[in-house]
């Protein structure tokens, strides 16, 4: 039961820092504001902030490693 929750919760950090690496690239984001319902718009506006944390956290990592190049 703890495994498939980790999974889950690590999957939906990977499809939150997705949608961050795809607003950086292309300025497309989640159309929030139809969600009709403040709290959920809340939450899930938290989720999204997450997800540029791990992002960015990401981007610093692979940055600082031997493995990874930067190129323009």
């Amino acid at each position: 039961m703890l495994g498939k929750a980790i999974h889950l919760t690590f999957d939906a950090l990977l499809i939150s820092a997705f949608l961050a690496g795809v607003s950086r690239s292309t300025g497309l984001t989640p159309a929030l504001h139809r969600v009709k319902n403040k709290e959920i718009r809340h939450w899930l506006q938290r989720y999204l902030e997450v997800g540029e944390y791990a992002f960015d956290f990401a981007v610093v990592f692979f940055g600082r490693s031997d493995s990874f190049e930067r190129k323009r």
